[in-house]
């Protein structure tokens, strides 16, 4: 996800490339230049798989660093290194304001919950665009710490969503594949035409002509 701002686990974006109201100039500033430095749709590396990574060595801790910054920059609550560009096997997330940022190396879903639910996304790297998709609600992702040590994490709500996001950018995965048939061709539609796209709600549709609307 990232694959982001902060937002409710419900109802909202969990990436989101539209500018925020209220922030003074200097954060806004440096929004600008973090997003600038994420990959965009149409770039050969969202569609690439990442490589696991095999050395633990100051150069990946850079990486992670670098990440963690630009995450924190751009507002958000996770990004992928192929959203960089980087093709290596490792995401960083902050799955609410209060919660450390973690980095997570070579990580792997182990297990999900039956039970799904769906939630708009976005992507910093498809900005202006959000579609509905379906996620197990739990999550169990094991991966490496930034120097090698084990990790297990228990996730669920925008946490478990959040790690399935960014996990599968590393896995050359876009939200669209996920998105249902018509909001997917909607979606890429107006990625074509330069424009905007976000679900028509049915509040929506009495003031709407067409589904393309809002």
């Amino acid at each position: 996800m990232a694959d982001e701002t902060v937002l409710e686990e419900q109802g909202a974006p969990i990436e989101t490339a539209e500018e925020p109201e209220g922030l003074d100039e200097a954060t806004l500033e440096r929004r600008r230049e973090a997003l600038a430095e994420v990959v965009k749709f149409g770039d050969p590396v969202l569609r690439s798989r990442a490589s696991e990574v095999t050395e633990f060595d100051e150069a990946l801790i850079a990486d992670l660093a670098r990440m963690v910054r630009i995450m924190h920059d751009a507002m958000g609550v996770g990004l992928a290194a192929t959203q960089l560009g980087i093709l290596r096997r490792a995401l960083v997330f902050q799955a609410g304001p209060d919660a450390p940022a973690t980095a997570l190396v070579n990580p792997q879903i182990e297990w999900t919950s039956e039970e799904e639910v769906t939630a708009e996304e976005g992507c910093l790297s498809i900005p202006g665009i959000v579609v509905d998709v379906d996620r197990p609600l739990q999550a169990r992702v094991t991966g490496l710490a930034a120097d090698g040590a084990p990790i297990e994490i228990e996730a669920s709500g925008l946490e478990a969503r959040v790690l399935q996001h960014e996990i599968d950018h590393l896995d050359g995965v876009l939200m669209l594949s996920h998105a249902p048939n018509e909001q997917r061709k909607a979606a890429l539609r107006a990625l074509r035409e330069g424009e905007t796209y976000s679900p028509p709600r049915p509040e929506e549709d009495e003031d709407s002509e067409s589904p393309e609307d809002g």
